[in-house]
């Protein structure tokens, strides 16, 4: 018999003020237990720009409901498991909860993304930390002791991968991997990486992973030059320091994930440094306006698409890629304790390049 004798516990969201600091540690009730989740006690969670808009309830697309527990970058030891669950889930197994919490899988039948695999662009996707499941309840995230979740959004962790490691490549990672792998990033292809912070860092590891035969990073100062050459990068372009960058490497690489979340971007020099059917892949959630597609895209054949997290299929692939090819992620280890100054830290950018909350 399985015991469900601990307490669900964690730092809580009141009001949008939580996002400054002000996060308050308490219990919570979790979703009423179903058959098809799982019960995990959580080692590890990553922290996630993300999260601070979360807390905020600063997209107007995805409002917060309080109270909310952020973080969905979670790893942790399974305690329970419902009789229902697949994948061969089992009390003790380690295991990894990424952005995406439940889409219409074992619900109502398969919409046509569920049933391709392309869980994530599910309509009735529900975010991990501070979203709503389908049956209206709330979904409490990782920042704190215990998780629950449907299991199939649980993931094993391959043995040879630390946790501090893998929690990050649960978001962080999984949505530039995506659109990457994807694209066809492998050997031949020429990749860019605009943004090189806690997902950008990942898109230069990754493509290196993937053999991508160059991969250039791109930011707006040289601050992160030798960071990114350091993590794998052949080429750095710093936008504002170098003028006739755009020209000097124009129709220069095959595929451009931008993980930029202003919409103030030179979009248009980013477009033209894409060679004859490159494709561009916007990652980053512009907060400050639209994008809007420029006239280069008509001239060269090329293409701007978009990208969302990742499957769980596409997680598990990433988790045995990172382990072969031993992707060390940069991350700072904190006591869940200091969730509250690590979260202010990551929003002033203070971060090389991850923090990751360990009880």
């Amino acid at each position: 018999m399985t015991s469900t004798d601990y307490q669900f516990e964690g730092w809580m969201g009141l009001d949008p003020s939580a996002a400054d600091g002000k996060m308050v540690w308490q219990k919570f009730t979790p979703k009423q237990w179903e058959e098809t989740d799982i019960d995990v006690k959580i080692s590890h969670c990553g922290i996630c720009g993300s999260d601070e808009h979360s807390l905020r309830s600063s997209w107007e697309w995805l409002p917060t409901k309080y109270p909310c527990c952020a973080g969905h970058e979670i790893i942790g030891t399974v305690v329970r498991v419902g009789t229902q669950v697949e994948h061969g889930l089992k009390i003790g197994d380690r295991v990894g909860v990424g952005a995406q919490t439940e889409a219409c899988i074992g619900r109502m039948g398969y919409c046509a993304d569920c049933a391709s695999g392309n869980e994530q662009y599910c309509p009735r996707f529900s975010t991990t930390a501070c979203g709503t499941y389908i049956n209206g309840e709330t979904a409490y995230g990782g920042y704190g002791l215990y998780h629950r979740c449907p299991g199939h959004f649980a993931v094993k962790i391959p043995d040879g991968l630390a946790s501090h490691l893998a929690a990050p490549m649960l978001c962080g990672g999984i949505t530039i991997y995506s659109p990457l792998k994807h694209h066809g990033c492998g050997p031949g292809k020429k990749v860019g990486i605009i943004g090189i912070g806690g997902i950008g860092h990942f898109g230069v590891l990754f493509a290196r992973a993937l053999g991508a035969e160059k991969v250039v990073a791109i930011s707006r100062r040289s601050n992160k030059k030798k960071d990114a050459m350091q993590l794998g990068a052949d080429l750095y372009i710093a936008t504002e320091e170098e003028p006739g960058w755009a020209e000097r490497h124009a129709r220069s690489l095959d595929i451009i994930v931008s993980t930029a979340s202003s919409a103030n971007m030179p979009l248009a020099q980013y477009i033209g440094l894409l060679s004859t059917d490159g494709t561009f892949v916007q990652i980053g959630l512009p907060a400050d306006g639209n994008l809007a597609a420029p006239l280069g895209l008509l001239l060269n054949r090329r293409k701007v698409t978009s990208s969302m997290c990742g499957s769980t299929d596409e997680i598990r692939d990433m988790l045995t890629l990172a382990t072969e090819k031993d992707v060390h992620p940069w991350v700072q280890v904190v006591p869940m304790k200091n969730a509250n100054q690590a979260l202010l830290d990551t929003v002033a950018g203070k971060v090389r390049f991850r923090y990751v909350l360990e009880n």
